[in-house]
């Protein structure tokens, strides 16, 4: 007995867990590969955060993780950032580091120099800064270092050092039991020695009205104005005596953040009340806070003894996680009579809505809610058991037949409403005695989750299962008169079906639809639809709200549609929030408008809530983080990122790393790259923060990025111009070289065949030498046919015969002009006999005027030919028309070659050109050509 009224009692009362909290990034060890503790904070003007780490200096840029092990392999106590260099500190040894230009940051020492001052096992716990001088602080002393000169300053108080404080331009530090101390002029000054500060231990000192609020370990908060100490009283004073805080961070709107050893975090307004005590059972990974931080957009950052956690307070959302499971899985929410209440599968809760009172089960109706639905100030709760009416803390069951999903007003009755049930849909009637159970609608039985009245008479239900009906009943809502079952849409699942704006919709992966009011038939809408086809389909769940919006959901949005202002079409709006986020239940996502602009999403562990108005997306600036290549088999290389990047050909494998530093819980980036040189078209949004381009060709490229955070796009595209260079036989020189070699060869080759040629040639006037005399007795023989035939010609065959003869005379000067160039070559070539036939030779030989007898008399012969020629082709040249005459006698290459005193393949080569100049196509005969003319 007394285990069920506890149990009973842990149902009436979710204690402790009704607070709505922002959201909380959580990252383990796991998350960010490096030691479980982190020691402090620090965030530079990139808005990259890092973190004082076990294991070194933690680097988080939004996206990647970078661990960079201590010098020494120490803990890393102390980080700060100050302009481009982080400082650190850790065991007997301080310095700092600077990205080097891969983006790699790289550690320099300070401490080196003064390694004789540092004491035995001293740690350096934290920096301050103050000017050009950075201060680093150990339990033991003080260095104060002067960046510009490079020069130390020691202060070693006798009793040790617990903490340096930097209020305003006022550095402050409290030594062990000896009192509050300022630095000025490097020297220290006594600030109070009054017994509050002697006997607790500081742990951050914070400006107030013109003086200091001391925080202290174990007794709360005290002022110090003008020389007077006096306690600071707040509401979490009591707590904050059994807590042991250990860090503290004066946030920008005037609060306070407490971080505590073993109670989580305390956040408190600037009049001492309680905004948040978060813990390890409200969504903190730990309840040790080792240090805290906000950030540029001010989120609370905390170093855990176990993690790191991001607290977004400037969120729109704020979310209740029921860890313990009592709550259970949130299914149908409502503000009602300034009461919430939140129906789930462990029955019906409720709590004021303005207070962080906890939440009070309603006995009853322990088991399953479905819905909840006011109808003229009457609650009504869609229960698996049937249905309830709720009085404030009180259920009553007026319905038990069947399991209840959902609620709709009777079209014309204000008394009576219809309910869709596991069986169909039932009629409840308001009388004298309070709402009950009336009838079944006869004729229709089956699940009504999702069910609409058209009209006065009809009801469209949709079924997951068996898909969409349409029933008409009679005046009397008793029975059906008629049943439509539609082809199509067709059934889908998570599909629902919901009246918006009086217009009946159906949502399902299909795509929108909705009834056509004349036809009565469902028709698509193409434009509604492809939400689907941007964003991945997870429900067809459709909610509409009580300000015009229609809320569904996809996989990385939460959607509505809201009516246009100026025409009647629907208009889309997202929430940049994932399912992966969200942790709804799919195909019972619920979401429901509570205020004005607050909307409550119900969730497996709890619920969410939105705030439409303070929804601001921030434009963040993107960075290119890391330029990596790699080459086959082996591990990548990063690359400076500074600058345009030249790469070798086989470094033609990339991969770019890019990041938008973006903390926020419920707000993924997502990225759009394009490859100038290789793309002409931005990728699709991605929500990795990387690419790899493999196997580029040699070129000059340029690499964009831009991201987009929620609705809002980066500030900036971030670009990275590079050159793949040609591989070295590829390259302009390598081409020269070649030329040149290509031109030597040509030389050599043409020599070759010249040399070849001469020794044909050679060849050739001694087989004609041979053949002179020959031939001189074959061309006197052909002379004395040439004669006799001529007698028995007529006029014109006795001119051909002539331009014959004078062709011969031709050969016989060329044969003559040959033999004096052989006499000329003799060793006789001196004597006087010999010169005096040369003499005779030249006396007989006139090239011209031979050649103009020949070419009268070929004229003569063959009735103008050559003028036909030049008629014809201007262009010829005197030789030109030579060649002509021989083809037109039709005489071989070998034949002309003696009689133009040239090779055959020199008659070739102008028997080519001669085609040339007149133009014949290479199908055509030459030869064929001349003869037609």
């Amino acid at each position: 007995m007394i285990k069920k009224s506890l149990l009973l009692l842990l149902f009436y009362c979710v204690a402790g867990f009704t607070q709505e909290l922002p959201p909380i990034v959580k990252f383990n060890a796991g998350n960010y590969n490096a030691g479980n503790q982190n020691w402090m904070i620090a965030q530079d003007s990139s808005r990259f955060m890092y973190f004082a780490n076990n294991e070194g200096l933690l680097e988080y840029n939004g996206m990647a993780w970078s661990l960079y092990p201590s010098p020494n392999e120490t803990i890393i106590r102390s980080v700060k950032v100050i302009g481009k260099k982080i400082y650190t500190g850790c065991y007997m040894e301080f310095g700092y580091w600077e990205r080097n230009a891969e983006g790699i940051l790289k550690y320099f020492s300070l401490s080196k120099s003064i390694r004789s001052k540092i004491l035995d096992d001293e740690q350096f716990w934290n920096i301050a800064q103050y000017d050009q001088w950075i201060i680093f602080q150990s339990l033991s002393q003080i260095f104060v270092y002067d960046s510009k000169a490079g020069t130390y300053n020691i202060i070693k108080p006798k009793t040790g050092v617990n903490k340096i404080f930097m209020v305003d331009n006022t550095i402050l530090y409290q030594t062990f039991g000896t009192g509050l101390f300022e630095i000025e002029n490097g020297k220290s000054k006594t600030i109070s020695t009054d017994p509050v500060i002697l006997k607790n231990k500081i742990v951050n000192i914070y400006p107030r009205n013109e003086g200091l609020l001391l925080q202290t370990q174990y007794n709360g908060l005290f002022e110090y104005k003008n020389g007077t100490i006096t306690k600071w009283n707040t509401q979490a004073d009591n707590e904050l005596q059994t807590s042991s805080i250990y860090s503290g961070q004066l946030l920008s709107d005037g609060s306070l953040a407490l971080g505590s050893v073993s109670n989580g975090i305390f956040i408190l307004n600037s009049d001492g009340k309680i905004k948040y005590h978060i813990t390890q059972n409200k969504g903190l990974s730990n309840n040790t806070a080792l240090s805290l931080y906000e950030d540029h957009d001010k989120n609370l950052w905390i170093g855990l003894d176990n993690g790191i956690n991001c607290i977004n307070l400037q969120s729109a959302v704020r979310s209740f996680v029921d860890d313990t499971g009592f709550l259970g899985t949130v299914y149908a929410s409502i503000l009602h009579k300034e009461l919430l209440y939140v129906g789930t599968n462990q029955g019906l809760f409720y709590k004021n809505y303005t207070s962080n009172e906890d939440f009070k089960f309603i006995p009853g109706t322990k088991g399953q809610v479905w819905s909840l639905y006011e109808n003229d100030g009457t609650l009504f709760c869609g229960h698996d058991s049937g249905t309830y009416v709720i009085n404030t803390n009180t259920a009553v069951q007026i319905f038990s037949g069947s399991g209840t999903w959902k609620f709709e007003k009777h079209p014309y009755d204000k008394d009576l409403l219809l309910q869709g049930s596991y069986h169909g849909i039932a009629v409840l009637e308001k009388t004298a005695l309070g709402w009950e159970f009336r009838n079944w609608i006869k004729g229709f039985d089956y699940s009504s989750r999702y069910f609409e009245i058209a009209g006065a008479n009809e009801i469209y239900i949709s079924h997951e299962y068996k898909g969409v009906f349409r029933i008409a009943v009679d005046k009397n809502y008793t029975s059906v008169t008629k049943f439509v079952a539609y082809k199509s849409p067709v059934k889908g699942k998570n599909a629902s079906l919901s009246k918006f704006n009086n217009i009946i919709y159906y949502a399902s992966k299909e795509g929108f639809f909705k009834v056509d009011q004349k036809t009565k038939q469902f028709v698509k809408q193409e434009l509604l639809s492809k939400v689907f086809s941007k964003d991945e389909y997870t429900s067809g769940k459709l909610t509409p709200d009580k300000s015009g919006k229609l809320w569904f959901f996809t996989k990385n949005y939460i959607n509505y549609f809201s009516a246009g202002k100026l025409n009647s079409e629907l208009k889309h709006n997202v929430i940049p929030i994932p399912s992966t986020l969200t942790n709804s239940m799919l195909g019972f996502e619920n979401i429901t408008q509570i205020t004005q602009n607050t909307y409550l999403v119900g969730t497996t562990d709890g619920y969410y809530t939105i705030n439409l108005n303070g929804l601001n997306f921030t434009n963040y600036n993107i960075s290119i983080t890391n330029v990596a290549t790699n080459l086959l088999n082996q591990n990548t290389v990063s690359k400076p990122i500074a600058g345009e990047g030249s790469f070798k050909y086989d470094e033609n494998n990339l991969t770019f790393s890019f990041t938008v530093p973006e903390y926020n819980k419920y707000v993924n980036a997502e990225f759009q790259y394009l490859l100038e040189g290789m793309q002409e078209q931005w990728s699709e949004w991605n929500a990795k923060p990387y690419i790899t381009f493999k196997n580029l060709p040699p070129g000059d490229y340029v690499f964009k990025v831009r991201a987009k955070t929620g609705n809002s796009i980066s500030n900036n595209i971030a670009q990275y111009s590079f050159t793949i260079l040609k591989p070295w036989y590829a390259t302009t020189i390598a081409l020269i070289i070649y030329l040149i070699l290509a031109l030597i060869a040509a030389y050599l080759i043409n020599r070759a065949y010249k040399n070849y040629y001469h020794r044909q040639k050679e060849k050739l006037i001694e087989e004609n030498n041979r053949l002179l005399e020959i031939k001189e007795l074959e061309n006197e023989q052909e002379l004395m046919k040439v004669k006799n035939l001529q007698l028995e010609q007529d006029f014109e065959s006795k001119n051909r015969e002539l331009a014959v003869s004078t062709m011969n005379l031709i050969k016989k000067n060329e044969l003559l002009s040959m033999i004096k160039d052989d006499l000329k070559k003799t060793d006789e070539s001196n004597d006087k006999n010999v010169k005096s036939v040369i003499t005779t030779i030249n006396k007989n030989i006139n090239e011209d005027d031979t050649w103009d007898m020949f070419k009268e008399a070929f004229n003569n012969a063959d009735k103008d030919f050559l003028k036909k020629v030049k008629k014809a082709h201007p262009l010829l040249t005197p030789n030109d028309l030579r060649l002509c005459a021989y083809l037109r006698l039709n005489l071989s290459s070998k034949e002309i070659a003696p009689l133009l005193n040239i090779s055959v393949r020199s008659v070739e080569i102008k028997r080519y050109r001669l085609r040339k100049k007149m133009e014949l196509p290479h199908e055509h005969s030459l030869v064929e050509y001349i003869l037609s003319i």
